[in-house]
């Protein structure tokens, strides 16, 4: 029995969502394969309410490339993330209307306007089409290369790091650490860069044993995929929390903190760097430094989870 109405006198998702649409005059529904279940109870209810149907068309989801469900445990989903990374929007446009479509000529590069032009749903392929960051990034350099002349590179560029905005927010923490102009790219660097090229041989001098150091590093991940505020005092408390809890002390436990944000321990504030980057830059840094130690094993993966769920 499919529950329509709950004893609030609240409607469920399927009521409210087919008396919605009929209240618009909706004519297409186009939403993701994952709602295919549910047509059926949705047709039954225009038919009950004597409503004429809108056509129905599910679209397929977007996989990794292992061809799971898109998620932003193997890749980042927030288009925020995108953005920080450098990426033209023109770009990611461009490469999120090749997702299971295609031109009629074939071609991979095109623009919004030439998409609206030539768009036809026949064209939709059935198949969940892979998102390829890999593949992202090499059209965004065709966009780079062909759209953009020097002037409006470096116009971009200004406007994407170099934006007095940002500048304001990460130069009080630099100036103190630096004695010449030259210095500063040496200190600031990484609030310029999207994701670091950290190795395990970065970690080498934290002062934890291993599986405490990979155990540590995947709770403080999972406590900052929870944060709801993403602002200094709310990361550094929950950081604080976590690593008094785990019985590690807190200089110790930020230690790793500052390699997976910044590349080094000797770098500005860790929880100013956070909050600077920002939370999708943060946590896509986090999770690329929990999986450069090797992150749990199936079996330690469980077991963690409990761990962390009793805390």
């Amino acid at each position: 029995m499919q529950v329509l109405l709950k004893a609030d006198g609240m409607p469920t998702y399927h009521l409210a969502n087919v008396v919605d649409d009929h209240l618009m005059k909706i004519t297409h529904v186009i939403r993701g394969e994952e709602w295919i279940n549910s047509a059926p109870k949705h047709i039954l209810l225009y038919q009950y309410f004597g409503w004429d149907m809108p056509t129905l068309c599910h679209m397929p989801l977007l996989r990794n490339p292992d061809k799971s469900k898109l998620s932003k445990r193997k890749n980042p989903t927030s288009i925020l993330y995108y953005q920080r990374m450098g990426y033209m929007s023109e770009a990611v446009i461009n490469y999120l209307g090749r997702m299971g479509w295609s031109m009629p000529d074939e071609r991979e590069k095109f623009s919004l306007d030439d998409m609206i032009e030539h768009f036809d749903i026949q064209r939709v392929s059935l198949g969940g089409p892979v998102f390829d960051v890999e593949k992202l990034s090499w059209l965004n350099g065709m966009w780079i290369r062909e759209n953009l002349s020097p002037e409006a590179f470096a116009q971009k560029y200004v406007e994407w790091a170099l934006n007095p905005e940002y500048l304001m927010k990460i130069l009080p923490l630099v100036m103190p650490r630096v004695e010449t102009f030259s210095d500063v790219a040496d200190v600031a660097g990484f609030f310029l860069k999207g994701m670091l090229p950290i190795t395990k041989e970065d970690f080498a001098t934290i002062k934890m044993e291993e599986e405490t150091l990979r155990k540590a590093m995947q709770f403080a991940l999972w406590r900052l995929e929870a944060l709801s505020k993403w602002e200094k005092d709310e990361i550094f408390n929950e950081m604080k929390t976590l690593a008094q809890t785990l019985g590690i002390k807190p200089k110790d436990f930020f230690a790793p903190l500052f390699v997976a944000i910044s590349g080094t321990t000797a770098s500005v504030s860790v929880f100013d760097s956070m909050a600077i980057l920002g939370s999708d830059i943060s946590r896509a840094r986090m999770r690329t430094a929990v999986n450069v130690l090797g992150g749990p094993s199936k079996k330690e993966a469980k077991r963690w989870e409990k761990e962390y769920a009793d805390l």
